[in-house]
């Protein structure tokens, strides 16, 4: 239950003593990798699709328009963009 959770963490102490701090040692896995993305001499780069995320149809006065919510990659799912589905064939 959420009020009761909130109650239980309305308890804890938010501050903390220095004494309970100690040095960070380094840990190779700690480090979060990133795929290298190839840039051009243009300073430009391709994008791929990763997935889609939704459909939609577009409504124009006498067409409809298939979209598809894509998720690029080397970006998060919030920056994700509609598209036309036929130019994504």
């Amino acid at each position: 239950h959420i009020d009761g959770i909130t109650m239980e963490l309305s308890q804890i102490h938010d501050v903390f003593h220095v004494s309970m701090l100690r040095r960070y040692r380094f840990d190779p896995s700690h480090v979060i990798r990133e795929p290298e993305i190839e840039i051009s001499e243009e300073l430009t780069y391709v994008e791929e699709s990763m997935e889609i995320l939704d459909k939609s149809i577009r409504k124009l006065r006498n067409k409809e328009i298939p979209m598809v919510k894509v998720r690029w990659t080397h970006h998060s799912p919030r920056e994700a963009t509609w598209e036309v589905e036929a130019h994504m064939r």
